[in-house]
């Protein structure tokens, strides 16, 4: 037997590869299986005729997190990545025209409020106050710590009751701010985690605070770019990577992981198993339900975050005045949103968030061109929508609408384009029924209440990803990988 205590890792998003790199700087010998071609999980990225998208997250906003990966094993990030700065951070574009461009200094936000509604901005700065002091208790002191125990919970449970996270981020905004299109703008950002403002806990209501520290930064490359600075990190450092390789069992006995089948029948035998799939579909699919406490049988039925229509295209001209990253709201909001969430329909309108990476990086498309991404909250495949039929429908409409507001002349100058669907997200990550971002953000659905970052029932198991503690979003992915920095210990004091 080898001395060295062996991990495997199931699959290979930001989740998988920071796990992987921080046990590997704790001594282990890693092995990370990923079922796709090559590495990101939804951060792949995909080229199409000469342009190039990345294929999900695309907004940096805790540059530090990626740093410590590099720093474990005494590298700089900036010898592997460039971060570009954005200015503005979002704009928004509202149904009536109107434009709110969000980031920069507080000096410039502070105008842009001024110019929309002058009694909002005392409540931003009041607002911003209180994002300082969420993030101050629910990230920094929490967002890296195992509640996995309940006693955890309900020792901190009581400071996160102090600054009401149990209301809603529409609610917490609301409390500041009274003009409806800035309670739009500064209560969208759930939204991008796959939550519904109306619903996801006010915790998240940290990222305004987030941004303002470090910005909304760009990796120059795009996200693609982190993945394969990560990839070659991971291979110097000796972890053993295998694509095109689908973990379908985690191999128990005695109660503890002990390894897992690939669907090839190939068995793999390990000290610990850190998976990365999506929670739903790893208790679902890849552990038997004898061997799960009742805790796991009832999170399995957990509220679902929202599905994802995303449209890729190029354009054989470019859109200058168009901003890195575009809101685009329709005219409908709290009932548009009850009709993806509750209602689970695909109604005629829509918001879309649009992505325009040459604005910052012109190597993304050919010379004299634009690469876009668009993406459209949708329901979930628990909405029963039949996306064969309704997707190139779906498209259309959106293609006719940002025609005619943001990019006019798209429809005749729009190229190689394709999309996906939740039946997508389903099929290639193995997202449980198609969500975009595993369960929801509800306060009733996070820490303790969440999937633990150490599996419930079963030993030498764990979790990182997006369905676990703290949640979605690169940082909160790379947050669920550096709770197992204490929950593992250094492979020299692990007893077999």
């Amino acid at each position: 037997m080898n001395a060295t205590p062996s991990a495997v890792v199931v699959g290979g998003g930001f989740g998988g590869i920071a796990a992987a790199l921080r046990l590997r700087a704790k001594g282990w010998r890693v092995t990370l299986f990923d079922r796709a071609p090559m590495l990101g999980g939804r951060a792949q990225v995909f080229e199409r005729e000469g342009f190039r998208h990345d294929a999900g997250p695309t907004v940096i906003t805790a540059p530090f997190l990626i740093d410590e990966l590099f720093e474990l094993f005494g590298k700089r990030r900036e010898d592997f990545i460039e971060f570009i700065p954005l200015s503005p951070w979002y704009r928004f574009r509202f149904a009536d025209g109107d434009v709110f461009d969000y980031g920069g200094s507080v000096e410039d936000t502070l105008a842009e409020i001024q110019r929309i509604e002058p009694a909002d901005v005392a409540g931003y700065m009041n607002l911003l106050e209180h994002s300082r002091r969420m993030f101050d208790t629910a990230f920094t002191a929490l967002a890296d710590q195992p509640f996995h125990e309940l006693p955890t919970m309900m020792r901190q449970g009581a400071a996160l009751a102090r600054l009401r996270a149990y209301k809603t981020v529409w609610g917490m905004v609301s409390h500041f701010l009274t003009n409806p299109k800035l309670r739009q703008a500064f209560s969208i950002q759930p939204l991008l985690l796959g939550g519904d403002p109306f619903e996801t806990t006010s915790i998240y209501s940290l990222i305004h605070y987030l941004e303002r520290q470090w910005g909304v930064l760009f990796a120059k490359g795009g996200t693609g770019a982190i993945i394969a600075a990560l990839a070659k990190l991971m291979a110097d450092q000796g972890v053993d990577i295998r694509l095109n390789s689908t973990v379908d069992r985690i191999l128990i006995e005695g109660g503890a992981a002990r390894g897992v089948r690939l669907s090839s029948g190939e068995i793999i035998a390990s000290d610990i198993v850190v998976s990365n799939a999506d929670p739903m579909h790893l208790y679902r699919e890849m552990i038997d339900a004898s061997e799960q406490p009742l805790s796991i049988r009832l999170k399995t039925h957990s509220k679902l975050s929202m599905g994802l229509f995303v449209l890729y295209f190029g354009t054989r001209r470019q859109y200058k005045d168009v901003a890195h990253h575009t809101i685009w709201l329709g005219a409908r909001y709290k009932e548009l949103l009850a009709d993806i969430f509750r209602r689970r329909i695909l109604p005629d309108d829509f918001s879309l968030y649009v992505h325009r990476p040459t604005a910052t990086d012109p190597s993304f498309a050919p010379p004299g061109c634009d690469s876009f991404y668009v993406l459209c909250p949708v329901p979930n495949l628990l909405g029963e929508i039949d996306w064969a039929v309704e997707a190139p429908k779906l498209q259309a409409r959106i293609v006719k609408a940002l025609d005619a507001t943001m990019l006019p002349g798209l429809a005749e100058v729009m190229t190689a384009d394709f999309f996906m669907t939740p039946e997508d997200f389903a099929s290639r990550y193995l997202s449980f029924a198609g969500a975009g971002f595993s369960i929801a953000p509800l306060f009733s659905q996070s820490a303790w209440f969440r999937f633990h970052n150490r599996a419930e029932g079963v030993a030498n198991l764990y979790l990182a990803g997006a369905g676990t503690h703290p949640g979605a979003g690169i940082p909160g992915v790379l947050c669920s990988a550096k709770v197992l920095d204490r929950l593992v210990p250094p492979a020299n004091a692990f007893v077999r």
